[in-house]
Order: C-alpha cells, then sequence, then structure tokens
C-alpha cells in the first residue's frame, strides 16, 4: 500500500511539473494574451452613422462645419464598448501615441489602429483607442512605432487631449510591431 501511495505521489508531482513547463512554454509564446483584431473592440451592428444623421460635404469656414464637428466628436467620443472583454488578457497590434515621455521611458500611452489616429483630427471613435499604462517605463520607442501591446483589458473612459479612450489596458508587454 505504501508503494501505491509513492506511485500516486509521483504521478501527481509529475503531473504537476508538467503542466508547470507547459504553461511556462504557453507563457513564453504569447499563448497567455490571445491574438484579437480591432473589430473586436467595436460591439457587432454598432453603426455611428444612424446617430450622426445627414452629414453634409463642407468646406472648414462654413459655419455649419463646426456643429457638424461636434455631433460627430459626441456620437465617437460615447463610442460603445463591449463588455465581454472587460478584465480579458489580450495581444493587439496598434500605433503607440505616448502621454507621458520622460528620460525613463514612457508610462502612459494610447494605443491607436492605425498610423496618424490622436495626432490628426478627427481622433477615432473611443471604442478605438485604448488607454495604456505599464508600470515599468517602456523604453525604445516612439510616437507613431508600430508595436504588439499584450495587457488585461478593462472598460474605463478616458480622456485626454488626443481623444477619448472606451478602453484600458494594463500594460505587461509591449514589442515592436513584425509582420507574420
Amino acid at each position: 500500500m505504501p508503494e501505491q501511495k509513492c506511485c500516486a505521489s509521483l504521478s501527481r508531482r509529475h503531473w504537476l511539473i508538467l503542466a508547470g513547463a507547459s504553461l511556462a512554454v504557453a507563457t513564453a509564446h504569447g499563448a497567455d494574451f490571445p491574438e484579437i483584431s480591432w473589430d473586436k473592440l467595436v460591439p457587432q451592428g454598432w453603426d455611428p452613422t444612424k446617430s450622426l444623421g445627414d452629414m453634409k460635404p463642407l468646406s472648414d469656414n462654413d459655419p455649419r462645419a463646426a456643429a457638424q464637428y461636434a455631433r460627430l466628436r459626441e456620437v465617437w467620443d460615447n463610442a460603445p464598448t463591449v463588455a465581454a472583454l472587460a478584465g480579458k488578457r489580450v495581444k493587439l497590434p496598434g500605433y503607440l501615441v505616448p502621454l507621458d515621455e520622460a528620460r525613463d521611458g514612457i508610462r502612459e500611452f494610447l494605443l491607436v489602429p492605425y498610423f496618424g489616429a490622436c495626432i490628426h483630427t478627427p481622433p477615432p471613435p473611443a471604442n478605438q483607442i485604448i488607454h495604456a499604462q505599464s508600470q515599468a517605463p517602456i523604453k525604445g520607442f516612439k510616437t507613431m512605432d508600430a508595436v504588439w501591446a499584450s495587457g488585461t483589458l478593462d472598460l474605463v473612459r478616458g480622456s485626454s487631449e488626443m481623444g477619448a479612450s472606451g478602453y484600458s489596458m494594463v500594460v505587461a508587454r509591449l514589442e515592436a510591431y513584425k509582420g507574420k
């Protein structure tokens, strides 16, 4: 009987070692952060044009242009998010818009889906902007660098001079973007 207990214990230990090794390999290869695309951040069926009404092309000096832009900003700044993404660990590509830059690196930035977003107006809808924060300063990146960001998403609305965000992310890993 003691032999069976010993063997059962070894089997359990062996299983735990294998499970731990598998987890370490999966973590090293990024499996703990499933890759998603930007369209997953937009609720199915959301159509901002329905809320905008009849928008007409106007010249910049037309007084109605400012009213149209204000209406667009209101709809986009309040763009709905996907509740199921709260607390999810994800990895997605994007462009970096630093909100703070110090000698020791960047700790806070916006992650956006396309080059030039938030630098040119109008910024994307809030459900296409992620307010990202890192506990450790991130070095070696600058404005509009293409990156892979891995971290935990949350549904926290934010506002900065660069645009309104519908999501936040605690960044676990930031890497230079490399195509597949």
